[in-house]
């Protein structure tokens, strides 16, 4: 009899375990699904510093194969640049990336450059000194040369072509004579944006003077030291 009633007092324990589990699931089924969670925050990407450390000295590196130490060109075909106008400097820049003025290879080089280094460049060229060329010329062409110059480019190219008016014009006293000759045959052909006041002084020049007048003004730039 002891173990008859044993028996049914397990069989209803279990039963009550049952119960009880089924009412915990029952209710955990009825409990809203959890959100999922969210994603991990991806990290703030660090901020972009384009910072080269490059100065104007050492962008110009790279430009004294052709226009010499600080700007104090060596060889006819290629300019002096040292002590230009800052703003001439990056306006004749800009024109060769944009193809506006004609080049051999200055095109593609003006092209590495960004706005920046080219604002650089200007202002380290401005403030070097000018140099002029040595090279030979005519004493008596120079002598006529400054009769023309005094006359149709003075006012712009002032105390003989060393001192320019504004950032339009550079400084053409004792520049190389060859590349002054092929700046003006640009010029001439199109292929160089003349500015409007100059084209105005050359054209009236041109027909008073000729060809030969402007022999005349190469040789006395060539003069001025």
């Amino acid at each position: 009899m002891a173990k008859k009633l044993m028996k049914l007092a397990l069989l209803a324990s279990a039963v009550s375990i049952g119960l009880a589990t089924t009412a915990f699931a029952a209710k955990e089924e009825a409990k809203p699904a959890a959100a999922p969670a969210a994603p991990a925050a991806a990290p703030a990407a660090a901020p972009v510093e384009l910072i080269s450390g490059a100065n104007g000295e050492m962008l110009a590196g790279t430009c004294m194969g052709c226009h010499g130490t600080d700007g104090a060109s060596a060889g006819p075909a290629s300019p002096s640049i040292g002590g230009l106008h800052p703003e001439y400097f990056a306006s004749v820049m800009k024109s060769y990336q944009e193809g506006t003025a004609y080049s051999t290879v200055m095109g593609r080089i003006a092209k590495g450059y960004s706005e920046d280094e080219i604002k650089l460049l200007a202002e380290f060229y401005a403030a070097k000194p000018w140099v002029p060329a040595k090279q030979k010329f005519d004493e008596k062409l120079a002598d006529a040369g400054k009769k023309i110059h005094d006359k149709w480019c003075e006012k712009c190219h002032a105390d003989g072509g060393k001192v320019v008016a504004d950032e339009e014009y550079q400084v053409i006293a004792g520049q190389w004579t060859p590349y002054l000759k092929y700046t003006m045959d640009d010029f001439k052909a199109g292929t160089r944006e003349m500015p409007k006041k100059m084209k105005e002084k050359f054209d009236g020049m041109i027909k008073k003077e000729g060809d030969k007048g402007l022999d005349a003004l190469y040789a006395f730039y060539a003069s001025q030291k």
